[in-house]
């Protein structure tokens, strides 16, 4: 079982909100290009699966029947189904649950997806084979994992920050054993059964007024940011915060481009 402390709900269920309003920025370039990978009619049904707050479920349900999205997160749920409210979306249907263990029939969906989720499952091959168990025959998975640290200068720039407050934080380093590593990658797509494998390198760019609007992005969407504020205190987060601002002023130029990047599987399962 994973150690990984983002493998639990309860670091999303305190930023549900922040990251619907502040991650989209990062989240929906990388949603948009997912759906540019299958071909999806008016009558198609897909899920979401780690959906958080439905950046993916709100752009595909403009152009599908029925989105099915589900997520162990039950405040990133609620934003979900607000969010699809406020939109004038019927056909979202948001659920708590676990991607490990799908609650929907076999051979259902033409399209199956995880967005930064599936990467953090305490038991990927589950989430894999569920994943693969529940797309009807010839349907498409899109599955997207982050990069290693090193290739995404946002991504740097916030563990910088994190460094100049606290100097026993390093840089996270490449793990081969994650899906940072597109050949692991492709390898546990192909042993849940997908075909036709392809991972997809994607980069974004992103930009920002002046420093204090990328420390409202980092703060307001990190979930190990708010792990670090939990675990500290009130009094060490704020000297902690100052001194990151601190080193964002100085070290951020405003509208300087920051980029980052991700690898997304796709894979589709086979006809019978």
């Amino acid at each position: 079982m994973s150690r990984n402390p983002l493998a639990v709900a309860e670091p999303w269920d305190l930023v549900a909100d922040g990251y619907a309003e502040f991650a989209a920025a990062i989240m929906q370039p990388f949603a948009a290009r997912a759906l540019e990978f299958v071909s999806l009619a008016p009558t198609a049904q897909i899920v979401d699966v780690a959906a958080g707050p439905g950046t993916l479920s709100l752009l595909a349900a403009e152009h599908v029947a029925l989105v099915e999205a589900i997520d162990f997160s039950e405040p990133m749920i609620a934003r979900l189904a607000k969010d699809a409210v406020a939109a004038g979306l019927s056909n979202i249907r948001a659920q708590v649950g676990d991607g490990q263990n799908l609650p929907f029939e076999s051979d259902r969906f033409d399209a199956g997806f995880s967005m930064f989720g599936l990467m953090f499952f305490p038991e990927r091959a589950k989430g894999f084979a569920e994943l693969f168990r529940v797309l009807r025959p010839g349907g498409t998975a899109v599955v997207s994992s982050w990069a290693p640290v090193a290739d995404s200068p946002l991504m740097r720039m916030m563990f910088d920050a994190l460094a100049a407050a606290d100097p026993s934080v390093q840089e996270p380093q490449a793990n081969f054993l994650s899906l940072e590593n597109p050949e692991l990658f492709e390898s546990e797509m192909r042993g849940a059964g997908f075909e036709a494998i392809s991972i997809q390198r994607h980069s974004i760019a992103l930009s920002f007024a002046e420093p204090e609007e990328l420390w409202e992005t980092m703060v307001r969407s990190s979930a190990p940011l708010e792990l670090m504020r939990q675990s500290v205190g009130p009094e060490v987060w704020a000297e902690r915060a100052t001194l990151m601002r601190e080193f964002l002023t100085e070290r951020y130029r405003p509208h300087s481009p920051l980029s980052t990047t991700a690898y997304l599987g796709i894979g589709h399962k086979p006809l019978r």
